[in-house]
């Protein structure tokens, strides 16, 4: 059992790894979100004549000023969903690793009772708490992803409609707040599967 339990510390090992991954992904796509919403913001400005005083005797500087920011946008818009896909791809690694902890345990020679499997042996966690706490990291990953890509679609849907910058400031919180990734969840997971690293 404790050999299996060292498995399982290596694959929550490469979850670790994955979640820097995230948090760096985060970062990039709060960068992107933000551009994005400041092109939104001008294009705004830039769409009422109103605004353009002794501008408007110069032919077509309304037009390139607004395609400039569109194509600016669009490019902004493209690395959003590259973004998305590097997001996807660690949900789908999450994903992996929790039915390889599966498989893991099905697979073994002497596969372990519930009573094995609900036990500790010192301070090493006990199997179960491998097994939940792999699928727990991919569910809310998975369900963060998804949040993810609906407010990166939003943000293309309000590219075509008037907006107000509340609307933008609030898909911006979601973003920035991860509300399905609860930080003390996920750092209490990951103690109690080291917890002899904490000793």
């Amino acid at each position: 059992m404790e050999v299996m339990v060292k498995k399982f510390q290596s694959k929550f090992q490469k979850v670790r790894e994955e979640m820097s991954q995230w948090d760096d992904l985060q970062s990039r796509l709060i960068s992107q979100f933000t551009n994005a919403s400041h092109i939104l913001n001008r294009l705004q400005v830039l769409q009422k004549s109103s605004n353009y005083g002794i501008l408007n005797c110069v032919a077509g500087v309304k037009d390139a000023l607004l395609e400039k920011q569109i194509g600016s946008l669009n490019t902004i818009l493209v690395s959003m969903k590259r973004t998305l896909e590097e997001f996807h791809r660690i949900v789908l690694s999450l994903e992996k690793i929790s039915r390889d902890g599966k498989q893991l345990v099905k697979g073994s020679s002497s596969r372990p009772t519930m009573k094995q499997l609900q036990q500790r042996v010192g301070v090493k966690p006990r199997l179960i708490d491998c097994l939940d706490g792999l699928l727990f990291l991919h569910e809310i990953y998975y369900s963060e992803y998804l949040l993810k890509t609906s407010v990166v679609s939003a943000i293309s849907s309000i590219a075509l409609m008037p907006s107000s910058a509340s609307d933008l400031g609030a898909l911006q919180q979601l973003l920035v707040d991860q509300p399905n990734i609860v930080t003390e969840e996920v750092q209490f997971l990951m103690d109690t599967i080291f917890a002899e690293d904490l000793r």
